[in-house]
């Protein structure tokens, strides 16, 4: 598991720490952590031009002492100051080794091939400062690989949020630990690859993060496996009332996820039940009210059903049952938190976009989007259920807080209709088996990305191990395979091979 912490954490770890250790010692660490990514970025180091973006705090010394060491390898480094001072230590390195600062920004950067950006750390607040802005905006134009130093300048390190102008890199490399604007949207898209450098920081980080990401290994052991004796009521029978006579696709698409992600069996209520019998015969049809369904051990309701009265109904009935129930699309308009939070026996999961997020917390869905990591909190927290905030990175919160789960799986093509059917009836899957709701949640969106991947690559075309999180992800190049589009029933049919990565051993 990957797991992330917010600045202040991360600052008290390091004040720890540079008390055990020799003057500047850490920032040596992280210097040569950085000037080693670096290296691996450049055809070769020697005559490479490398131009060092630097402010005045310890992300400009690290970039100046990165940039020493890529100086005395041969490398042509320029300094460009943009603080009111620049680390001393560093800068008397960086000449010492060869390095210069330089005259003419623009002139620098319009030839360099590298660009490291150290003009704001993890404490930056808001964007980057005007006179930085011109700067930055060169070096994001100009040809070389830009790389960020710790977090790219302009972007909240505990929120993910962008609130003003950002250097968006095409590499980041960080210290000591992962921090949560690195992992989640806006953030996240000016991060590009990831890289991760071991500064010691470990054993003085606490035991419980700020964030969490799942890893195979993780998902794997969640992952429901039956028994020699076991049958459809011990690997979990789940109630789907979804889709309606405009939207019968919702209800096929969820019995599908739901049958791929372990159910030992799927009770389907609703009108659809022509359409989900044509593509899944061992589907459990009932016609009538959920409760005269059947038993079952979980429940997911909302995918496709309308806007009429009866959806109201439906949610209300399942809600008054005693087993964990899903929450998901038209289900989710007008939930009332109270009855949600009316001493349900069982878990509620509710899986919003952020158009639906933004209705049920009465905000702009851009309001949501530029705060997904305080959105997905305050669901959890307003409803006491567990939210599944979907997206570009999926987030997921429990009702009793603790870290928030982010996704490392899945590809921009999962954008299309009906992917969101499928991942309620996987989660509603996993629910039935006996999973946490949290656990549910994240197991499901892990395996969903795994899917869309392996559907818009091709079953053959993506390796089981592939990249699943940011330190696993090649320098730059990260999510650049060969993919096309893909439609929901195509995920839907790429569970199982997902599953099967990721319960795979390691070869």
């Amino acid at each position: 598991m990957r797991t992330a912490h917010r600045a202040e954490t991360v600052r008290a770890a390091e004040a720890e720490l540079k008390a055990r250790l020799p003057e500047g010692a850490l920032m040596q660490r992280a210097a040569a952590g950085l000037a080693a990514a670096c290296s691996g970025l450049l055809p070769r180091v020697y005559g490479a031009r490398v131009v060092l973006l630097v402010g005045s705090g310890d992300n400009g010394g690290d970039a100046l002492y990165a940039g020493a060491r890529l100086a005395r390898r041969g490398a042509g480094v320029s300094a460009v100051l943009l603080g009111a001072r620049a680390h001393e230590g560093g800068l008397a390195a960086l000449r010492a080794a060869g390095g210069r600062i330089a005259d003419d920004p623009f002139e620098a950067l319009a030839v360099a091939d590298l660009v490291l950006d150290g003009i704001t750390g993890i404490g930056g607040q808001g964007g980057l400062r005007p006179d930085a802005v011109p700067v930055a905006r060169a070096a994001r134009g100009s040809d070389a690989i830009v790389v960020a130093v710790d977090l790219p300048s302009g972007v909240d390190a505990d929120t993910g949020e962008v609130t003003g102008e950002a250097l968006r890199a095409d590499a980041t490399v960080t210290f000591g630990a992962y921090k949560p604007g690195l992992l989640v949207d806006p953030a996240r898209e000016y991060a590009g690859a990831l890289r991760l450098v071991d500064i010691g920081l470990g054993p003085y980080l606490p035991g419980v993060p700020e964030m969490e990401a799942l890893q195979h290994e993780d998902v794997a052991q969640l992952l429901p496996v039956p028994g020699a004796g076991s049958d459809k009521y011990r690997r979990g029978v789940l109630g789907v009332v979804a889709g309606s006579v405009r939207y019968p696709g919702a209800a096929v698409l969820a019995v599908a996820g739901a049958l791929r992600g372990g159910a030992g069996a799927v009770r389907y209520v609703g009108p659809a039940g022509d359409a989900v019998l044509a593509r899944h015969p061992e589907t459990l049809v009932h016609s009538g009210q959920p409760e005269k369904a059947g038993r079952v051990q979980a429940w997911v309701v909302g995918p496709g059903l309308g806007e009429g009265p009866g959806t109201a109904v439906a949610v209300a009935e399942v809600l008054a049952s005693d087993v964990p129930v899903l929450v998901d699309a038209d289900g989710l308009r007008g939930l009332d938190p109270a009855v949600v939070r009316a001493r349900r026996p069982a878990p509620t999961l509710l899986t919003p976009h952020a158009g639906e997020a933004a209705a049920l917390l009465g905000v702009s869905r851009e309001e949501v989007e530029a705060g997904r990591l305080a959105a997905v909190r305050e669901l959890a927290g307003r409803f006491g259920a567990t939210v599944l905030l979907k997206g570009a990175t999926t987030l997921v919160c429990g009702p009793e807080g603790g870290p928030v789960r982010v996704n490392p799986t899945g590809t921009a093509w999962l954008a299309t209709a009906g992917s969101g059917d499928v991942l309620s009836g996987l989660a509603g899957s996993l629910l039935a088996a006996g999973l946490r709701a949290g656990d549910a949640g994240a197991a499901a969106a892990y395996l969903h990305g795994l899917a869309a991947r392996r559907a818009a690559v091709g079953a053959g075309g993506l390796a089981g191990r592939a990249s699943a999180g940011p330190a696993s992800a090649g320098p730059v190049t990260a999510g650049r395979a060969s993919a096309g589009p893909v439609t929901a029933g195509e995920v839907a049919e790429s569970l199982r091979g997902a599953w099967g990565d990721v319960v795979a051993p390691v070869s």
